[in-house]
């Protein structure tokens, strides 16, 4: 069969990657054209589009670059009517995507979400799209399946979480090896976790950075998104005790003592990697006092969304300051709240559902795909 795939951000990327591998083993035959990233590219099949062309945050931003936004949408609408392929899949990114499944439905393309949009976050209006315009929704949270099935009548499948798979099939590294390449001390590691946009991270990696010369027992260490040059990131490397590493960051999470990470799906990472963290967010003033006004969540991370509790602590838009930021790492660095905090990572884990999930979801799709052929 002939599999379209759209993926938006870098962990779409990562989880189209391990979809794939598992599309090829269910079925040997299968033609992927795909936008995504490097990994996506890695597994197999034609790369349209990578997304760090794709990206941008924020209501002010999408607003700046529509043009752009609409001229990839009508690429993407080209290249699906020359592919001609018998299931379009989609993950996450929904601005995008939710606009390519309208289209491609009408035309009779059969159209699956592995990673459902985030409506129970902001925009649950877009059940009644996603009801008329998606034949088969795979979800990864546990409280996905109750917030379709029960609230609104719509039958999804939990696939499990697909962050479990890609972090224990990693291959392992040597850590002495690690900081001996990585030019890294013996120091204990906090990592950095900006995210992967450029305007993220450049509202993010000053203030994290902030609280370096505070602990100088310990080195801090900048997660380097692939999709962004080093040239990007050098500007904020102002002291000896900070350090960057590129397209690593499972190998630095697995050897990190603590973190500051940027809210999204990384804050769940961080925790399958068993790291206490403190969550930090700093978006524009203008989108900020957009989305505090539609969404409707208690917390921003999907740790504490997953576990409905507060178990790592979010500093969002003013509190992300370098007072907070300091007195918080301070906190995760004390053995009686670390404790804490590893406990509440190991109940996380066992509510994800194990490992599984992207070899289930394309089973799922497959079998889907052959039950109308």
């Amino acid at each position: 069969m002939k599999y379209y795939i759209i993926a938006g951000e870098a962990s779409g990327d990562l989880h189209g990657s391990n979809l794939m591998k598992s599309l090829y083993i269910e079925d040997p035959t299968a033609e992927i054209r795909f936008w995504g990233g490097d990994l996506m590219q890695s597994a197999g099949g034609i790369l349209v589009k990578h997304y760090r062309d794709l990206s941008f945050m924020g209501f002010i931003e999408v607003v700046m670059n529509l043009k752009t936004i609409l001229n990839n949408i009508k690429i993407c609408k080209k290249d699906i009517l020359e592919f001609q392929p018998d299931v379009l899949v989609f993950i996450d990114y929904p601005g995008f995507n939710m606009r390519i499944a309208k289209w491609a439905k009408k035309l009779g393309i059969k159209t699956h979400y592995y990673i459902s949009p985030q409506i129970w976050a902001w925009k649950e209006n877009r059940i009644k799209d996603i009801k008329r315009d998606i034949d088969n929704m795979y979800v990864i949270l546990p409280f996905e399946k109750d917030f379709y099935e029960n609230k609104h009548h719509f039958k999804v499948e939990f696939v499990g979480h697909p962050l479990i798979d890609a972090i224990h099939n990693r291959i392992a590294v040597n850590e002495i090896e690690f900081r001996r390449e990585n030019n890294l001390s013996d120091k204990p590691i906090i990592a950095i976790l900006p995210g992967s946009r450029k305007q993220e991270i450049s509202k993010m990696l000053k203030v994290m950075l902030s609280v370096v010369a505070d602990f100088p027992e310990y080195q801090f260490v900048i997660a380097g998104a692939p999709s962004q040059e080093y040239s990007f990131y050098s500007t904020f490397l102002t002291s000896k005790n900070c350090h960057f590493i590129s397209n690593k960051t499972y190998d630095l999470l697995s050897f990190s003592f603590a973190a500051l990470v940027t809210s999204g799906t990384a804050t769940l990472e961080t925790a399958l990697f068993k790291v206490p963290e403190v969550v930090c967010y700093k978006g524009s003033w203008f989108s900020y006092q957009i989305a505090k006004r539609i969404v409707t969540l208690k917390y921003i991370s999907l740790v504490n969304l997953i576990m409905d509790k507060e178990v790592v602590t979010e500093l969002i838009q003013e509190n992300c300051n370098t007072k907070n930021i300091k007195m918080e790492l301070q906190k995760v660095l004390d053995p009686k709240y670390r404790k804490k905090i590893l406990e509440s990572y190991t109940s996380l884990e066992m509510k994800l559902g194990g490992n599984g999930a992207s070899q289930k979801t394309a089973k799922l799709i497959v079998n889907n795909m052959q039950k109308i052929r």
